[in-house]
């Protein structure tokens, strides 16, 4: 690649021409903003225009003949001293390298400096390096500007960065509050059942018994016999209310027996209640794998129950086909069904909570119940 350099044209050797040229060159660079000044071989200043005196504190007068690296590039800019073989813009004819620089300064007269971008191109005449050129402008305002749109941005950050983790630590406790409300309300099920059963429904089957040792007793009273026999009938009646409540509130089968079997239980209660065609797989990978306890077990079972509840309310559906499969690190429930299901703009393109969800079930009981173990995982598809 070529060297850009700077060559001067060739005019008659006329003091007409000459005269010209020089009038042309004076008014070119007197009437451009930047600082330009020229050096020869030795590194002194052959002509400087108006503007680059003015930002060096000098007059043109005051710098024509001097070395301009030991005027106004001779110390770094933390103080340390810039020697000239080091300098750029000497590189510039004396090895030939043009250079761009603007993380530099340039010094004043009193003795200040100031940030500085400049360019530096040999000149060459006749084919002959005869010096440089070298145009320079004062950015001290526009590094200033960058180190308030840096700091700025540094604090913007910090401050993004300390709101981020309030959100994250609010939303931690958000969800250990709602772990605990929900096991606060398990546990509240479970005792108005355990009160239910112990108290209404001990009381119900000894009412039963006195009714049946009155029946016994009447006679041939048929119309105390009749009567008898309707109130064990409605007496039935209240025991089976009060123990799909019971279930409701909390099926006895998921304490006594543990959630595979109670999903079963349900997936049996399911059929009994919407008669629809469902087959169902439960697989255990291995021998031994323990399937989830406590907490986990419950929220698991709860979504069991919603999912199959959201089937049987709006899926209009005529086949329904339960996979259940518990390997050593996960417990996988795929419900599926041959109903309307949900339009397509309410699903997005990436499919898994709680990092990314569809906006329109974050709302939903499973979502809510999913979203107090980090562990868990809903796919939606359609």
């Amino acid at each position: 690649m070529p060297t850009p350099t700077l060559s001067l044209p060739s005019l008659p050797h006329s003091k007409a021409n000459t005269s010209i040229w020089n009038d042309r060159l004076a008014l070119l660079l007197e009437s451009t903003g930047d600082g330009i000044f020229g050096i020869d071989l030795d590194g002194c200043c052959t002509f400087i225009n108006r503007a680059g005196a003015a930002m060096l504190g000098f007059t043109a007068a005051e710098m024509f003949g001097r070395n301009m690296h030991e005027a106004m590039h001779h110390t770094h800019r933390h103080g340390g001293h810039y020697h000239e073989t080091d300098c750029p813009i000497f590189r510039a004819f004396r090895q030939g390298l043009p250079c761009r620089v603007d993380t530099e300064v340039f010094w004043r007269a009193d003795g200040q400096p100031f940030d500085v971008e400049y360019s530096s191109y040999p000149i060459v005449e006749n084919d002959e390096v005869k010096g440089a050129v070298i145009t320079f402008l004062d950015i001290t305002e526009r590094h200033r500007a960058e180190e308030l749109l840096k700091r700025a941005k540094d604090e913007l950050e910090t401050r993004v960065g300390e709101r981020t983790a309030e959100l994250s630590d609010a939303l931690n406790r958000l969800r250990e509050l709602a772990a605990h409300t929900h096991s606060v309300r398990e546990e509240e099920r479970t005792r108005i059942a355990r009160e239910i059963h112990d108290e209404l429904g001990s009381l119900l089957v000894a009412l039963k018994f006195d009714v049946n040792w009155m029946h016994k007793r009447l006679g041939g009273n048929e119309d105390l016999a009749r009567k008898c026999q309707s109130m064990a009938r409605l007496i039935e009646g209240a025991v089976e209310n009060v123990g799909r409540i019971i279930t409701d509130l909390r099926p006895s089968i998921l304490d006594h027996q543990g959630l595979l079997p109670a999903l079963e239980w349900q997936i049996q209660e399911f059929r009994d209640a919407t008669e629809l065609a469902c087959e169902s797989r439960i697989h255990i990978v291995a021998a031994g794998v323990m399937a989830p306890a406590g907490a986990l077990a419950t929220a698991a079972f709860r979504i069991f129950q919603e999912m199959l509840s959201n089937v049987a309310r709006h899926a209009q559906a005529a086949r329904v086909a339960i996979a259940i499969t518990l390997d050593d690190d996960a417990l996988t429930i795929q419900v599926e069904d041959d109903g309307t299901g949900a339009p397509a703009a309410a699903f997005m393109s990436v499919p898994h909570w709680p990092n990314h969800s569809p906006p329109n079930f974050r709302s939903t009981p499973t979502a809510r119940r999913t979203r107090r173990f980090p562990s868990g995982n809903i796919r939606y598809s359609r």
